[in-house]
């Protein structure tokens, strides 16, 4: 499998001598020469394991998961080249339990402002952002032959959110724009979403963000944007146990997950071993 051969490649005589790696910390700092030859020149290898090893620390459930889906989710944000649960938001590694397999797994998910700068790399567009609507703005739309949008953010209370749009324009002039609201966007992310009900998911966390990546995604549908950008977006919200010099090849896992109310792993802050299980299970 591909997994093994980027293993045993990377560990090599190291990993033979201290045996089989015990913690993601492990695996993480042996898996720092695959990292630095997938990662962009937007992100330096230094960098991104040190937010890889961050996450792990700061997000409960993460450190007690399943190694292999773990490092398949990190291989995928190292090679699209964004930073893993980190205030930026531009991608978040989720902990799911697999209830079939009685395992805890990871799903890499594209955050909304991944989403944008995947856009911008891929050098077609030139303005691409997503807004949201609350009912003291002034907002109009309209489709058509000749459709406009026109919003103008309130001063003071603006009220409650009640839709959000997104809209690019293309180098050439070219432009398109999308309109959800708030209900659409729900029933959308509970009928797409996986992570929607997580109790670690961006949705709890930073729903705003969720909704203006929603909508993004409807919207750059339209967009004359290269197959990288298409083969990235294919990738969000997926959970892999297989590792690849391209992650987008490794076909994703089609099996029901469901959340788990985690609660903070004892971990040895020096080693990143988990000391003692919560029993979340």
């Amino acid at each position: 499998m591909a997994n093994e051969g980027i293993i045993k490649k990377t560990t090599g005589e190291t990993a033979a001598r201290q045996g089989k790696p015990k913690t993601l910390n492990d695996y993480i700092k042996l898996m720092e020469p695959e990292i630095k030859k997938a990662l962009p020149n937007v992100i330096t290898p230094e960098r991104f394991t040190r937010m890889t090893l961050t996450a792990v620390r700061s997000t409960p459930g993460l450190a007690a998961c399943e190694p292999m889906s773990f490092l398949a989710a990190m291989m995928s944000a190292a090679q699209l080249g964004l930073e893993p649960n980190t205030p930026l938001g531009q991608a978040y590694l989720i902990p799911f339990r697999n209830n079939k397999k009685g395992i805890t797994e990871v799903q890499f998910q594209i955050g909304y402002k991944g989403l944008i700068d995947l856009a911008y790399r891929s050098g077609e567009v030139e303005v691409v952002q997503a807004q949201c609507v609350y009912e003291n703005d002034k907002f109009e739309y309209e489709y058509g032959i000749e459709p406009k949008l026109r919003h103008v953010p309130a001063d003071g209370d603006r009220g409650k959110l009640i839709k959000v749009y997104a809209m690019f324009r293309t180098k050439s002039g070219g432009y398109g724009f999308e309109v959800m609201s708030i209900k659409n966007i729900e029933d959308h992310a509970k009928k797409y979403s996986k992570s929607f009900n997580s109790s670690s998911s961006p949705w709890k966390s930073n729903f705003e963000e969720m909704a203006k990546k929603t909508v993004l995604k409807r919207v750059l549908k339209y967009a004359p944007l290269k197959s990288d950008f298409v083969r990235s977006v294919v990738q969000d919200e997926t959970i892999k146990n297989e590792l690849s010099q391209d992650m987008y090849e490794v076909p994703a896992e089609q099996i029901d997950y469901v959340d788990v109310e985690y609660k903070d792993p004892v971990v040895n802050e020096q080693t990143g071993e988990v000391i003692e299980e919560t029993d979340d299970a």
